[in-house]
C-alpha cells in the first residue's frame, strides 16, 4: 500500500527539521556500538565488582566477552496494580536469557508513582517531573558499562516514557519493553463515572463512591480504561518495542509468561555480539515517531502523549511539534472507542481484534510506515499477527480479518470519525491541545464568560457553594510545569460535567493536564505559554468572554485590553513535608509544554 501523502509529507518535514540533531545522535550511538562490549574496557577491579554476585559460569562468560549481558530495569512495586505483576518477571527473564545464550542482571529499579492515587493531592505536582527522574534513573542503571542489551519493565503514565527516554540515551543497545497487561474488567467505566457525578452532586456518599471505585480498580494489572497507561502500551507496540500482540494480554496467564520469556530471548539475539544487531536508537527514527502519533490519533489516546512523544523524539535527536499532531489528525480516522471515548474497555478492544487488527488497518490504508525496524524483525508487517500458545509453544497467527465488535473497533473504511479527534487551537491566549473524540460535535464551539481559578480546589469550592450556575469557561491557571509541575486535573470533570448536564454551555481552559481521562466537557489544555511564564492566562479576569472553537482551531479572549493588564501572580504554596521542595530546581528548569515539558532534551 502506498503511504498516505500527508503521512509522507509530515514525516519528511520532521526529518528535514531534525537533520542536524538526528545525525549527531546517530553518530554518538554508532560510535558507542563500534567499541564492542563496554565491559571489555573495564579494569579488573571494576569488572570484578560488576559480576561479583554472578555464578562461576556467568563470571567466566562475562570476563571472556563471549555472552551478551542483558540489563533488567524495572518499575516494580506492589502498591500499584499495574506494576504488581512485574515482581515475577526478572526470574522469568533471567531463565529465558540464559536459554538464549546470555546472562541477565537486574540493573536497577526506577520510581513509579500513580496519578490515580495522587489526584488532587500535593504528590500530583511531582508526577510529570517523575518522568525525567525515571529517565535519569534508567540511565544510571545502564551506566555501569556492563551491558549489551536491556529489558524495560514498566506500564503507566510517566513511567514508560521515562524508561524510553533513558534507554535512548544508551541508544546503541537493543531494548525490549515488557508489558504487564490489564486487570480483568470490573465495574464498567460508565457506571463508575455515573457514581462520581452523583457524588459531585451530593446524591451519593463516600461509602457508595468507594465501593464503585474499588469495583472498577480491583486486581493486579493495568486499569482497563484507555488512559495514558494503556496508550503507552499501544505506542510501544506500534513503535516495534513490544513483541507483536503483547500489549493487552492479561497478567498471570501462560500466554503472558510466554511473551515475557520470549522478550528476553529476542533481545539477547539482537545484541552486537550476534548477526542481527538492532539498537533502539535506530528503531526509534522519524518513521517510528510518525507511526506512534498516527496510532495515538487512530485510537483516541491520551493527550499526555502530546508532551511525552515530543520529549521521546527529542531524546532520539528528532524534533516533533504540535503542528505535526494536528496535520496528521486531519487525515487519520478514529478506529476505536474505548472509555473515556466510549463504553468499552481495553479488554473488549483486545477481544475484538486488538492491536493486530488495528495495525493491519493502518498498514492497509497507508497511514503508517511499514519499512521500520522492530523487535520482531524488519517491517511492521510482523505486527499484523496475534500471539497464541499451543502445544508447540508460542507462535503468531494472522490477524483477524474482521472486527469482533464494530462498536469498539472499526475498519479504516468505516471509522467512527474521519479524523483523529485531536485538535490544536491558537489565539491571543496562546496554543493548546483539545481532544474532541469524546466531546459531542455540538459542543466543539463554546463562547461564554470566564470564571477564573488558580487551582482546582477553588473551582470545586465555588461549585459546592452553588456559585456556578450558567454558561461559563472555567479558566484554571498556574497549573503548568513551571508553576507546580503540571498536575492532572481530573477532579474538574465531575462538577463541570454536572453543569453541562444541566444544559449550560461549559468549557475548560487550563495550562494544566487532563490526560487520558479527558471526557465529555470540551477542554483546551496544556495552554502554552503557561501563566507562570508570563502567558496571557495570567491576565484573564472573571467575566471576560472566551471563545473556544475546536472546529476553526482558535482560542480567544474577547478583551482588547488583555495585554495592557498587570498579570496575576500565583499564590505561594506550602511545600513543607510534601516533597515538592526537592523538585524546585526541576520546576525552574522545565521547558514549555510544546517542547515536552521536560528538564532536558526537549530544546533541540
Amino acid at each position: 500500500m502506498t503511504l498516505h501523502p500527508r503521512v509522507d509529507e509530515v514525516t519528511r518535514r520532521i526529518a528535514e527539521r531534525s537533520a542536524a540533531t538526528r545525525a549527531a545522535y546517530l553518530e554518538r550511538i554508532r560510535a558507542a556500538a563500534a567499541e564492542g562490549p563496554a565491559r571489555a574496557g573495564l579494569g579488573c577491579a571494576n569488572l570484578a565488582h560488576g559480576f561479583a554476585a554472578c555464578s562461576p559460569a556467568d563470571k567466566l562468560s562475562l570476563s571472556a566477552d563471549v555472552k551478551p549481558n542483558i540489563a533488567i530495569v524495572s518499575a516494580y512495586n506492589d502498591m500499584l496494580s499495574a506494576h504488581r505483576p512485574l515482581e515475577d518477571y526478572p526470574a522469568i527473564l533471567k531463565r529465558a536469557v540464559a536459554d538464549a545464550g546470555g546472562v541477565a542482571q537486574f540493573a536497577g529499579g526506577v520510581p513509579a508513582m500513580c496519578d490515580g492515587i495522587t489526584q488532587g493531592r500535593a504528590g500530583m505536582e511531582l508526577s510529570l517531573f517523575s518522568r525525567d527522574v525515571i529517565a535519569m534513573s534508567t540511565a544510571l542503571a545502564l551506566s555501569h558499562d556492563m551491558f549489551d542489551g536491556a529489558l524495560m519493565l514498566g506500564v503507566c503514565d510517566k513511567i514508560v516514557p521515562g524508561l524510553l527516554i533513558g534507554a535512548l540515551s544508551f541508544g546503541h543497545l537493543p531494548v525490549a519493553f515488557v508489558p504487564a497487561g490489564p486487570m480483568p474488567s470490573g465495574l464498567p467505566n460508565t457506571d463508575k463515572a455515573r457514581v462520581r457525578q452523583l457524588f459531585a452532586e451530593g446524591k451519593a456518599g463516600r461509602t457508595e463512591l468507594l465501593q464503585a471505585e474499588s469495583a472498577a480498580y480491583h486486581a493486579p494489572g493495568t486499569c482497563t480504561f484507555y488512559g495514558t497507561a494503556n496508550s503507552n502500551q499501544m505506542l510501544m507496540e506500534v513503535m516495534g518495542l513490544h513483541l507483536p500482540g503483547a500489549s493487552f494480554v492479561p497478567p498471570g496467564t501462560p500466554l503472558r509468561d510466554a511473551l515475557t520469556a520470549e522478550a528476553g530471548r529476542r533481545v539477547t539475539g539482537l545484541t552486537a555480539l550476534g548477526d542481527h544487531h538492532t539498537p533502539i536508537g535506530e528503531v526509534v527514527d522519524e518513521r517510528a515517531i510518525a507511526n506512534a502519533v498516527v496510532a495515538l490519533l487512530a485510537t483516541g489516546g491520551s493527550t499526555n502523549h502530546t508532551l511525552h512523544l515530543v520529549a521521546v523524539a527529542a531524546a532520539a535527536g528528532i524534533e516533533l511539534t504540535w503542528d505535526d499532531f494536528a496535520d496528521l489528525s486531519a487525515v487519520v480516522p478514529l478506529l476505536t472507542r474505548m472509555y473515556p471515548n466510549g463504553a468499552a474497555d481495553v479488554n473488549r478492544f483486545h477481544d475484538a481484534g486488538g492491536t493486530a487488527y488495528l495495525i493491519a488497518q493502518l498498514l492497509d490504508s497507508g497511514l503508517v510506515h511499514a519499512d521500520v525496524a522492530t523487535l520482531a524483525g524488519p517491517g511492521l508487517e510482523h505486527y499484523r499477527r496475534r500471539p497464541e500458545l499451543g502445544a508447540s509453544g508460542l507462535a503468531w497467527d494472522d490477524e483477524p480479518k474482521t472486527s469482533g465488535d464494530t462498536a469498539v473497533l472499526r475498519p479504516a473504511d468505516d471509522p467512527f470519525s474521519p479524523d483523529g479527534g485531536l485538535r490544536m487551537v491558537a489565539g491571543n491566549l496562546g496554543r493548546a491541545v483539545v481532544k474532541v473524540s469524546a466531546v459531542a460535535p455540538e459542543r466543539h464551539v463554546v463562547e461564554a464568560p470566564a470564571r477564573v481559578f488558580d487551582d482546582q480546589a477553588q473551582l470545586q469550592a465555588a461549585f459546592d457553594a452553588g456559585e456556578l450556575d450558567g454558561d461559563l469557561v472555567a479558566v484554571v491557571r498556574f497549573q503548568g510545569p513551571r508553576a507546580n509541575g503540571m498536575p492532572e486535573l481530573h477532579k474538574l470533570t465531575p462538577p463541570l460535567g454536572v453543569l453541562q448536564d444541566r444544559g449550560h454551555r461549559v468549557a475548560l481552559v487550563t495550562d494544566g493536564r487532563m490526560s487520558g481521562a479527558s471526557g465529555k466537557v470540551p477542554a483546551a489544555i496544556h495552554v502554552s505559554p503557561e501563566a507562570a511564564a508570563g502567558g496571557p492566562l495570567a491576565r484573564v479576569r472573571d467575566g471576560d468572554r472566551i471563545r473556544l472553537d475546536a472546529t476553526a482551531g482558535t482560542l480567544e479572549v474577547l478583551a482588547p485590553d488583555l495585554m495592557e493588564r498587570a498579570p496575576a501572580e500565583p499564590a505561594a504554596g506550602d511545600a513543607v513535608g510534601t516533597g515538592r521542595e526537592l523538585f524546585a530546581a526541576l520546576r525552574r528548569a522545565v521547558g514549555p509544554a510544546e517542547q515536552g515539558a521536560g528538564v532536558f532534551g526537549a530544546a533541540l
